[in-house]
């Protein structure tokens, strides 16, 4: 089993990072890449209960957040976070690393560094 889980964006430069911050502390991660394999809503509830940061932080208020016409109103209840990312896992934040019964968002770079030591 994987010292940490990684949720990864390939495409995204802040989660590359992630990986090799963790492969350079030599940690045995587990990649996830949640857009191929999106997480459900059992594994959102978790993922949430581990995580340190304030849970609306785990969603993009990007582009097509606002083109799908989102507010901050939609994102207020942990609820609401769990559906919008099971109907659409690209507005989840990354890389998101997990440790156990820790979690954290990646971002900024420099806070994966400490969680994985």
């Amino acid at each position: 089993m994987a010292d940490v889980t990684i949720l990864h964006n390939p495409r995204c430069t802040t989660s590359k990072a992630a990986l090799a911050a963790a492969e350079a502390a030599g940690t045995d991660v587990e990649v996830v890449q949640y857009l191929k394999t999106p997480l459900t809503a059992d594994q959102l509830r978790d993922l949430i209960g581990k995580l340190e940061d304030p849970v609306a932080d785990l969603v993009r208020h990007d582009s097509f957040f606002k083109e799908l016409g989102l507010s901050d109103a939609d994102v207020a209840t942990s609820d609401q976070i769990v559906d919008l990312l099971v109907a659409h896992p690209r507005l989840m934040q990354r890389p998101i690393l997990i440790r156990g019964d820790r979690a954290i968002i990646g971002r900024p770079k420099d806070r994966v560094p400490d969680f994985l030591r």
